[in-house]
């Protein structure tokens, strides 16, 4: 259980948690792409407004005017900022901040039309590295060639100052989502929590429990509302149930035994006597069992007459008591147990539980059938298990065989009323144990894990 709630809770922590950084991240990536096409379309009107401002001056006096622009904006923009560039048709420079057309780069396009656009890379940074730029290359009227571009590097720095921001920025994110998410996980799960360890104490056949406090107004709220007030009626529902059963087996339980008593008064056959007298008895011994049934189911969740017993002699006393009887009918009937298993119980009640599984067992199995009765502890509980190589159960009432008056079909011959397993429940119960039915190749096996007794 508190693996799978560990498991649950690291779910509900992650799933929280990316969440938050699928969305910081998606917006912080949204923010870098506006930025960065923002900057993109600073550099295109940059380009843009050199272009008409050159296309003026070649206006009014063509190529001196031209010149000149060039020469002016070269005295104030270094190359790492932007390329200008006009040669004549020999190839001679006019004007410009760059010593000569650089390889690779063909003129193309009408005059100082901003289309197209061109990125070139060009070794003209700090001890010749690269530098990208943005430009247009053209051949004017006359063979004359111009060459303008703005460089990408202002672009490219900002972008790096910004993903330089952007990163530890993700990560601080990474860590306030996973915090946000533990947190979040931890309400969540504790809300849920609290009324998993009610439906444990229910589980356990305490349906008086309920969630202590307040209720708080939403959701949560809302289903501890509900499940008070489906328990309210199933508790409502048992009390009708056990009454009943109580009323029955007390008002019926008082003519029987008016009944045995004239039938002892009877002149009739001994043996007849005997018959009758057995019926009477056996049918008072299923009032007794629905009884006690009803007397253990009542007080689950409570610890009433509760003792200090040690399991351990209590088995050994009655396996000590039945091995005759086992003997007799040709039955194996062995013993595993560890020392010193205590626990906080009614010592009756225990009692009458291996005596009903160890009852059944030699009941049920066949001449040269085992029986075996283990004990040991195991972390908080300790493990008892009765199992036996006799018939075992059928698979359609397994589900079904710890209630009352269950019984297989081809067991109909043999003596009993189907309150044996019902009983060792309701005892199990009572005393907070878990009482499992697994599958078995051969046989019957029943694990019933009692809680230890607190050193």
């Amino acid at each position: 259980m508190r693996h799978r709630r560990g498991t649950a809770s690291l779910r509900v922590t992650l799933g929280i948690a990316a969440g938050i950084i699928v969305i910081s991240l998606s917006a912080m990536g949204l923010q870098y792409q506006l930025t960065a096409r923002a900057l993109a379309a600073r550099q295109a009107e940059l380009l843009e407004t050199d272009l008409e401002a050159f296309a003026a001056n070649y206006q009014q006096r063509r190529i001196p005017a031209l010149r000149q622009a060039i020469d002016f904006r070269s005295e104030t923009m270094v190359p790492d900022e932007a390329i200008y560039l006009l040669q004549d048709r020999e190839g001679v420079k006019l004007a410009g901040n760059i010593g000569g057309w650089p390889l690779g780069i063909a003129p193309e396009g009408s005059r100082f039309a901003p289309d197209p656009v061109l990125v070139y890379h060009l070794p003209l940074g700090p001890g010749g590295t690269e530098i990208a730029y943005r430009g247009i290359a053209r051949e004017l009227p006359g063979g004359f060639r111009f060459l303008t571009a703005r460089a990408e590097t202002p672009r490219e720095a900002t972008l790096a100052r910004l993903r330089a921001v952007i990163l530890p920025v993700a990560a601080g994110l990474v860590a306030l989502a996973l915090l946000a998410g533990w947190l979040t996980s931890r309400w969540v799960l504790a809300r849920i929590e609290r009324i998993n360890r009610l439906a444990d104490r229910v589980a356990a056949g305490d349906l008086s429990a309920r969630l202590p406090g307040q209720r708080p107004d939403d959701e949560f709220g809302l289903l501890e509302t509900h499940v008070h007030a489906m328990l309210d009626r199933i508790e409502a529902l048992n009390r009708a149930t056990q009454s009943l059963s109580d009323l029955i087996a007390h008002e019926l339980r008082t003519p029987l035994n008016r009944i045995l008593q004239k039938i002892r008064a009877l002149d009739a056959p001994g043996e007849r006597k005997a018959d009758l007298e057995a019926e009477i008895h056996a049918t008072t011994r299923t009032f007794n069992a629905l009884l006690d049934i009803s007397s253990a189911e009542a007080s689950s969740g409570t610890r009433p007459g509760f003792s200090p017993v040690d399991l351990s002699e209590l088995a050994a006393e009655l396996v000590e008591l039945y091995q005759p009887l086992a003997e007799d009918k040709g039955l194996s009937l062995d013993a595993d147990l560890s020392a010193g298993c205590m626990v906080l119980a009614e010592r009756n009640l225990i009692a009458q539980v291996l005596t009903n599984l160890l009852d059944n067992a030699i009941k049920f199995c066949a001449p040269g059938d085992t029986i075996a009765l283990s004990l040991h502890p195991r972390e908080a509980r300790h493990l008892m298990v009765v199992e036996d190589s006799g018939p075992g159960l059928p698979a359609e009432i397994r589900s079904e065989v710890t209630r009352r008056f269950v019984r297989a079909e081809r067991d109909r011959a043999v003596p009993g009323h189907g309150l044996g397993l019902a009983l060792v429940q309701a005892v199990a119960t009572h005393h907070g144990a878990r009482l499992a039915l697994p599958d078995t190749e051969k046989g019957f096996r029943i694990e019933i894990s009692w809680p230890r007794l607190a050193d």
